[in-house]
């Protein structure tokens, strides 16, 4: 006999964390419970406010409890019924595979999960006035992070193209690589002049500059822009495999940015990795604030794809309530502490 059950749960942040559409200061998510003949799988359903699809009213109500009344479906097939809830479809695939492990909390066996190895990451510098960017990238370096992740579209781009360039006069991009996010926060006529600006400081990519859904501006701007473009909220609520190929072969962007909790889970990531793959695109992964069972999920999952590029994944320290997780950060790289 196998029944299912979900929880709600509040992660409050340490501090207000700014993006370009506003600040957060606390998280919902579900803890999807599997139980099956003595046996008992969790998984992290996740969606972010304001930008997930399946931010919805009837999230709880209507579809994680229909999830548990139908859990006898069995993972594909409920998978296959989700479409428009990525995140609850992540949540079921880890519940699942949680269900299954031989032991607690591995979902993928590998030298990471025994400690031997591990992910490298990039330093996230999160949006705020300028001294308290200037605070994060400080202690990113003395972290030892080699790889720092800017977002940028809050404050004004003079101050945030200060705050780059100090950088790179300080080390080169053998030494620290640079990788920025708008989150879409530049216009299509602006877009291409701050670009070539950031060039200049030989960054390494630049997510999402425009908004998602513009994409003849956004193809136009993967053809002239000086710096490598990567598609993040672009990929959001597109479902169908087609779709994705017709709109990686009309952007042609440099990199694809995949989050598991918006694109649906395992398997519709590994849809975008075919595709991106078979066009000449690179990718890595990046959570979006997930508690410590969705991180603990996709950094495992993660490093069986033998990527090597830092991969955006969090820490779980941004939340003073977080659940237990054997994950630490260890001079730039993400390790499975056993």
């Amino acid at each position: 006999m196998i029944k299912a059950t979900f929880q709600k749960y509040t992660l409050q942040f340490k501090r207000p964390a700014g993006t370009s559409r506003g600040v957060l200061t606390e998280k919902p998510t579900w803890l999807l419970t599997i139980e099956k003949d003595g046996h008992r799988g969790v998984g992290e359903c996740s969606p972010l406010p304001g930008l997930s699809i399946d931010d919805m009213a009837d999230y709880e109500r209507a579809k994680l409890l229909w999830v548990c009344q139908h859990i006898t479906l069995g993972k594909e097939a409920l998978w296959e019924q989700l479409g428009s809830y990525p995140s609850i479809q992540f949540g079921v695939e880890q519940a699942f595979l949680s269900l299954e492990a031989q032991e607690k909390d591995i979902l993928f066996p590998s030298a990471f999960t025994q400690g031997k190895e591990a992910i490298p990451i990039n330093g996230l510098v999160w949006m705020g006035d300028k001294m308290f960017m200037q605070q994060q990238i400080k202690e990113k370096l003395a972290q030892g992070f080699r790889c720092i992740k800017m977002k940028i579209g809050a404050i004004d781009f003079a101050t945030e193209y200060e705050l780059l360039k100090n950088i790179r006069l300080e080390y080169t991009p053998t030494d620290v690589e640079l990788r920025v996010d708008a989150n879409g926060a530049f216009s299509p006529l602006e877009a291409l002049e701050k670009l070539q600006r950031l060039s200049d400081l030989q960054i390494h990519s630049i997510e999402q500059p425009i908004r998602a859904g513009q994409y003849e501006a956004m193809a136009r701007l993967c053809e002239t822009s000086p710096l490598p473009i990567a598609l993040d909220e672009e990929l959001i609520g597109i479902a169908c495999p087609e779709r994705k190929k017709e709109i990686l072969q009309w952007i042609k962007p440099a990199y694809i940015i995949l989050k598991p909790s918006f694109i649906g889970g395992y398997r519709g990531s590994e849809e975008w990795i075919t595709l991106a793959e078979k066009e000449g695109i690179g990718w890595w992964v990046t959570s979006a604030l997930e508690g410590n069972v969705g991180l603990s999920a996709i950094a495992q999952w993660t490093y069986t794809l033998g990527n090597s590029l830092p991969q955006g994944l969090g820490t779980g320290s941004l939340y003073i309530n977080n659940f237990p997780t054997p994950l630490e950060v260890k001079k730039g790289a993400l390790w499975w502490v056993k």
